[in-house]
Formats: C-alpha cells, structure tokens, sequence
C-alpha cells in the first residue's frame, strides 16, 4: 500500500496563493459580510486552508458607508473604549461611528471575527475597506465576488 498517498500537506508561506477579491457592501448586513469577509481572509474556503498560516486572499471592501444594520442596532449598539484614565469609558453608536469614520464600523466587526493573537493581526493586515466606489487597487486585478454565492 502507497503510505505517500495518506500524507497530510501543509500549506506555508511559500505553497499558498493569494488572489486579490472585491467585494461590494451596499446593502448588505454588517453581521453576514463581516463573516464572509472573515472567511476569505482567514482561507477557509480553499482546499489547502492549514489554520496556522495566513493562505487566505487579500479583501478588499467598497462602499462600506452604505451597509445595513437590521433592527435598532443603529441607535441602541454600543462600541466601548477605554482611554485609559480612571473613569474613561467612552462609548460611541454606530451612527456616530459611522458619521466619523465610515470604514471603522466594517472594520470593527471583521476583526471581531478573526483569531487574536499574531496571525490575526496579519490577516487583519490583508483587509483593505473603503468609504466610496473607488479603490486604489486597480493593478491587481481583483476578482468581484458575489456573496450570496458563498456559503
């Protein structure tokens, strides 16, 4: 019996391919893009996904001032920081988020959704978001992907 045929293979640095993928947030809810986009970073949906190595594509994410929170999550979800000072808890709605920082809000829950420790802070890395239609990625040549068709 072939025992090579049985051999697990791991991906690393040097076997993965990263592709460049596009993915338009208008009218989509900030929950179920955040874990598809999560997903595509993370690489597991390709057949070579090790959970140790960064084999996921680079994201990147347009028109995230246009997304959708379903029910009162607008107005009564709440960001909390710290500033460090005794009494320093801020907190800050997704509107306002929104009103100051339009990316920050897509940004905030995909990296949520990713490991916390080095790898994440890499992966986070691969995730570019933009407020508007345009991106400066032109020369990679992303692919648009649409994500009903992720599952």
């Amino acid at each position: 019996m072939n025992t090579l045929s049985y051999k697990t293979i791991s991906a690393n640095k040097e076997t993965v391919n990263k592709e460049w993928v596009l993915i338009d947030a208008e009218n989509q809810v900030l929950g179920r893009l955040a874990t598809k986009a999560a997903r595509l970073l993370r690489g597991k949906l390709k057949p070579n996904y090790t959970p140790h190595v960064d084999c996921g594509d680079n994201v990147i994410i347009i028109n995230a001032e246009k997304i959708i929170l379903t029910g009162k999550k607008m107005t009564d979800k709440e960001y909390i920081r710290h500033t460090g000072y005794p009494g320093g808890q801020r907190t800050t709605s997704p509107r306002e988020l929104l009103a100051k920082k339009p990316t920050a809000v897509v940004e905030k829950a995909i990296k949520g959704m990713l490991p916390k420790n080095r790898l994440g802070s890499e992966l986070f890395r691969n995730l570019f978001v933009y407020a508007g239609p345009e991106h400066p990625h032109q020369a990679q040549q992303p692919k648009v992907i649409n994500l009903n068709s992720i599952k």
